[in-house]
């Protein structure tokens, strides 16, 4: 899944052996976010709400995280 961060950058988050990992893409490449972390237990439905929860901070007025594909 892929998810745009409150217009700021984007993040991948993918299943990797029962827990979710974070990337950063950049070019031509992807770059592991260590320093956020989704609980396994996260349903993908509920990976969007828990990193708006998680990334709040970062929001302007009118800006929202949305999920690209």
């Amino acid at each position: 899944m892929r998810f745009d961060i409150y217009g700021r950058y984007q993040l991948e988050v993918v299943r990797e052996d029962e827990a979710w990992a974070v990337y950063r893409p950049a070019e031509g490449k992807r770059r592991r976010e260590t320093g956020l972390v989704i609980p396994p237990w996260i349903p993908a439905a509920d990976v969007l709400t828990y990193l708006d929860d998680l990334l709040h901070e970062l929001a302007q007025p009118g800006t929202s995280i949305r999920r690209l594909d």
